[in-house]
């Protein structure tokens, strides 16, 4: 009889977490450079805002692929990371609420929508944290 050895891997969830972030992230990013002329006509701010906020979504969803790809995330880095996904929760409600960045209906819904969205990924990477100890 063969004897099998299971090793838990504590980061998996973080990693996967932390990992689905930086995909949906990138993408959304891509999809405002790419795209910003149209995306504006459907949400509302204009192109080159949008553009401005896909060069950031796509850096930022490459660096947390990056640090998704790493054995040991680093709780500092992990813990930026989820402050940086409050913010953008917490400015997306702001940005509908005052009215700011002029959305339309669809902008507006849209925002929110992705709110929720960062705020379950803010919250999965949290989890993750308290699985990796």
């Amino acid at each position: 009889m063969t004897a099998v050895t299971v090793t838990a891997d504590k980061t998996r969830f973080l990693r996967l977490a932390l990992a689905a972030d930086a995909v949906v992230t990138g993408g959304n990013g891509l999809a405002y450079l790419v795209l910003a002329g149209p995306v504006a006509g459907l949400l509302g701010p204009d192109a080159g805002l949008l553009r401005g906020i896909g060069a950031f979504l796509l850096a930022y969803g490459v660096a947390v692929g990056l640090l998704a790809a790493r054995p040991d995330a680093g709780r500092a880095a992990v813990k930026g990371v989820i402050a940086l996904n409050i913010a953008w929760t917490l400015g997306s409600v702001a940005a509908v609420v005052t009215g700011a960045l002029e959305l339309t209906t669809v902008g507006a819904v849209w925002a929110l929508a992705q709110a929720l969205v960062v705020a379950a990924f803010a919250e999965l990477q949290i989890m993750g944290l308290r699985k990796a100890r």
